[in-house]
């Protein structure tokens, strides 16, 4: 039998997971958030692997709690997810997966574009969810996975953060409202190469994200979580030093 896979945090990303693991053959054991990590360490020793399935906020609170002999076995999936996210907990070489699908409650996963997977268990994160019909593709080195990591963010940042002054769909926001979404992308790529201490092809940063607002059109611009992206984007602005006008214009409007 295979070794056991953890999750910690069993919502509807990491109901997804669950699925996919167990359809290729490993048994999950989920920590949720009233269990005790330490404990359920003590009960399994030896995982294939720890996802990590909760939400951004939490991350870092989970994270200095994992027990010693899961810290190698981790894999991680939040969004606005950079580099030093892992490093300032001397973690050195987590899996590290860029969800490009959403799953709301009560529907099916939906793809947008296939999801990059970079790591030690990248093969099996692939496996898992291409036995479900999840499409995702492994990346050959760590430059590779920062790319999309930013990627991501910039596309999350963007579409979130544009969508407070012009709502609609992300389709929309680019037919529509070009100037605000390149302007709004601008300040995001800054904030960007502040925290990573690198220096992007903005093009091509550019390019990756036009890709997954072709992959779905319709996908709504604005969740609730807006507003909170927003506010952190301007507390890391003001922390680096970096001038993010169109954020800023933004957030007095409200």
């Amino acid at each position: 039998m295979n070794k056991p896979v953890v999750l910690i945090g069993m919502g509807e990303m990491g109901g997804v997971f669950a699925r996919g693991f167990l359809r290729s053959g490993y048994p999950v054991f989920p920590v949720t958030r009233d269990m005790d990590i330490s404990e359920q360490a003590e009960q399994i020793s030896e995982p294939e692997l720890v996802l990590l399935a909760v939400a951004e906020k939490d991350l870092h609170p989970v994270l200095e709690k994992i027990p010693e002999p899961w810290r190698d076995k981790l894999v991680l999936l939040q969004n606005e997810l950079l580099p030093n996210d892992w490093q300032k907990h001397q973690l050195s070489n987590p899996t590290v997966i860029s969800v490009w699908f959403e799953k709301k409650k009560g529907q099916d996963a939906k793809v947008i574009i296939p999801s990059p997977v970079y790591g030690p268990n990248a093969e099996l994160i692939h496996d898992a969810l291409d036995s479900i019909d999840i499409a995702s593709r492994v990346l050959d080195s760590e430059e590779q996975l920062l790319f999309e990591l930013v990627v991501k963010n910039l596309y999350i940042l963007t579409t979130n953060i544009s969508g407070l002054e012009t709502g609609g769909n992300v389709g929309e926001l680019w037919q529509a409202h070009r100037e605000v979404a390149e302007a709004v992308a601008k300040d995001v790529i800054s904030i960007q190469q502040a925290l990573t201490g690198e220096i992007f092809d903005v093009q091509s940063l550019m390019d990756a994200m036009l890709v997954a607002i072709d992959g779905d059109p319709q996908h709504m611009c604005m969740g609730r979580s807006a507003p909170g992206r927003l506010q952190r984007a301007l507390s890391l602005a003001n922390e680096k030093g970096i001038e993010v006008p169109k954020l800023q214009a933004i957030a007095s409007s409200f």
